[in-house]
């Protein structure tokens, strides 16, 4: 009987042979070179796991790369909303241009956006030049370029739930007598919080190990500007494997943690809309 149940509820066939290979599949590929840094890393001593980890210029790494990461993916989180609005609810010239350049930076080698933006805001750039305080060469610098990187995640998170959106709850809300901004408030952002969550979380997560877009603009100055994976390739460029693995294991379990935290945000929220 429990046989003839199990496969009453198979919706795929084959399901044994698929979640076989689903499991090799993300073990080869995720988890046993993850797991590998671990293993690298249990190589050191403890006193030595604890004195790299903790060293003052690794930890001044530790909070640039994350506040910059944060910053840029709530930065991207906002513009990108309102980039996804714009491409789905107006129609304009150059529109299908506009949506293409969207993904631009998912094409674009990092070694050349980093050029690219340390050319247009070094003091003597383009946009440099005009401005009275330094952008290249400082923590704004990096988040600039962070904030490159991670915005095809959001807009193409909440473009297709815009996409798929009913306006006719748009028009049900203003005939029962709300104002545009409680429309927005009330029907729209429920809608697409999910979404934008789960972009902020694919922004943040790609910005804490970006490296090619942020060398270039940072200046790499120690305690100031000078990224977490940047310490890294130092490290393995010294042949310093174990110390290198040991700021990536720190790097790794915070990372896992935040992200676990944001998708337990965006279950709750999703279960909170559904039942609302």
């Amino acid at each position: 009987m429990a046989k003839k149940k199990w496969k009453k509820h198979s919706i795929l066939p084959g399901f044994g042979l698929s979640l076989g290979f689903t499991t090799l599949y993300v073990s080869l590929l995720v988890l046993l070179p993850l797991a590998m840094i671990f293993v690298n890393t249990a190589s050191m001593s403890w006193a030595d796991f604890r004195a790299t980890v903790t060293e003052p210029r690794v930890v001044a790494s530790y909070q640039l790369s994350f506040g910059a990461a944060f910053a840029a993916a709530c930065i991207n989180v906002i513009f990108g909303v309102l980039i996804a609005w714009v491409l789905v609810r107006y129609s304009f010239p150059g529109k299908r241009v506009i949506d293409g350049l969207v993904d631009l930076p998912f094409a674009l080698p990092t070694a050349v956006a980093g050029i690219a933006l340390t050319t247009l805001y070094a003091e003597t750039g383009w946009i440099g030049q005009f401005l009275s305080f330094k952008v290249a060469f400082t923590p704004i610098g990096i988040t600039i370029a962070l904030t490159f990187i991670g915005l095809p995640f959001v807009v193409r998170m909440v473009q297709p739930v815009l996409q798929n959106f009913d306006q006719e709850m748009e028009e049900a809300s203003a005939i029962l007598g709300a104002n545009r901004f409680q429309t927005f408030i009330k029907v729209i952002v429920p809608e697409i919080l999910p979404a934008a969550l789960t972009g902020f979380a694919l922004a943040f997560a790609r910005a804490l190990g970006e490296y090619g877009s942020v060398v270039f603009i940072a200046g790499n100055m120690p305690m100031k500007t000078e990224i977490t994976p940047l310490l890294i390739m130092t490290k393995l460029e010294q042949y310093d494997y174990a110390g290198a693995t040991a700021i990536a294991a720190v790097m790794l379990v915070i990372s896992f943690f935040l992200l676990l935290f944001i998708n337990g945000l965006q279950w709750w929220t999703n279960r909170k809309f559904a039942h609302s």
